[in-house]
Order: structure tokens, then sequence, then C-alpha cells
């Protein structure tokens, strides 16, 4: 047995009414639910019908305001705090994506990781340290926590998408460049979508852009954007 705290939050289900054959995590910000993200889903739920939603709560009460959830604290930002703190946290998403996984029946490779803001810096911790990559990951507004002897830690290396705001208040836009320097230097593919006149947020052309790239790594019905090359 484990001592990890255990996951919960909403779901939504595939839209073609059968089992699930792909899964669609969404991971929220700090201060927010899983509640915060699961708007996302009737959206893209008809491009890729066997799709399971998940939207997970995150672990722990946000220290920073008197409601929503964190996946880890932000207080101190100092970057070896930042480190020691998502690998502490790492593990209980892991656990939780390897668990509904077994329960559903399907590997890495039908699962895609959706994050935002501090959920995009777990997506990103833990989708590259998985023993197989997963379809893919979409960050919105959100940076890599890096460090020096990262590269020894990669086992796998999932297509992403980065989104960001060029007026984020709260993650700087320079962050994307930053970001994508990283998981580049890691042999990780990436492509990265600046968003003119966007803050800290998620927008209508972000969302176009993810349902692509979404869509050609799980399959549907349909589609209405050309997926983004890799850079």
């Amino acid at each position: 047995m484990t001592d990890l705290p255990i996951l919960e939050g909403p779901s939504h289900p595939p839209a073609n009414g059968g089992a699930p054959g792909s899964l669609i995590v969404l991971l929220h910000g700090l201060g927010a639910d899983g509640n915060d993200l699961l708007g996302l889903a009737p959206l893209l739920s008809p491009l890729v019908p066997d799709a399971l939603f998940l939207s997970p709560n995150a672990p722990y009460p946000c220290d920073m305001s008197a409601i929503g959830r964190q996946w880890f604290s932000l207080q101190d930002r100092e970057p070896q705090k930042m480190i020691q703190e998502v690998e502490s946290s790492a593990p209980i998403l892991d656990q939780y994506l390897t668990q509904k996984l077994a329960e559903n029946n399907l590997t890495d490779d039908r699962m895609m990781l959706l994050g935002f803001s501090q959920g995009t810096m777990m997506a990103l911790q833990v989708a590259l340290r998985r023993p197989t990559p997963c379809a893919g990951v979409v960050g919105f507004s959100g940076l890599v926590v890096a460090k020096p002897d990262m590269a020894a830690e990669i086992t796998a290396h999932p297509p992403v998408l980065l989104i960001h705001g060029q007026d984020d208040e709260v993650i700087s836009f320079e962050a994307l460049d930053a970001a994508m320097a990283v998981l580049k230097s890691l042999n990780v593919p990436v492509h990265g979508e600046g968003r003119p006149d966007l803050g800290h947020g998620i927008d209508e052309r972000g969302i176009q852009l993810a349902a692509a790239f979404i869509h050609d790594r799980l399959g549907g019905e349909k589609r209405t954007e050309e997926t983004p090359q890799q850079d």
C-alpha cells in the first residue's frame, strides 16, 4: 500500500457512449480545482469521441487563498525550492495516471495530459519521466521546472504543445521560450504559440490549437484546425 494522497475529481464521459478508448487528463492551476478545466471537455469531446475526460483536484488546499487546491506550494519560488516541491508532488499524479490507465485497460499512448499554469508544470514533470510516452502534452501558461541534471531523468519524449499569453501577468511570456529551449535540449518535440493580447488564461485560438493537436494524436470524427508543425 502507498501513503500517497489519492486524487479524486470530476469527469466527463466519452461522447460515443461506449467504454473509454482514450484518456484526456485535465490539470488545473493554483487555487482552482478539477471543475476549472472540465468546461473544455464538451468542446474537445466531439473530436475524440471515445475519450474519457478526468479532471482531478490537486492534493493540497491552496496556501495562498481561502479556497481552491494546489499541486505544491508556490510561496517560495526560489528555483531549488520549486524543484523540491514539484518532485514531491509528482509521484501523486504519476500514481493517479497509472491507476486510471489500468482501470480503463489503456496504455500511455492513449492518454493526453492538458495542464494550465501549475498544472502545466505537473504535466511536464510527470510525462517526461513515465516509462513510456503518452500521446502528448498540452500546456497553457506554464513553465518547465528544470534542473542541471534533468537529462538523466528523462525516460519519455512525448510531443508537446505550449501556448502562452503574451501579456501574462502571472507567469512571464518569456517562460515559453525558456521551456521550449529546455525541451528541445532534451530531444522532446515541442511547438510553442504566443497569444497576443492574452494574459494568464486560455483563449479561443488556444483551444482550437489544443483541439487539433489532441485530435491528431488520439483520433476522432472531425477536425476544424490544422495541427501546428513541430519547431
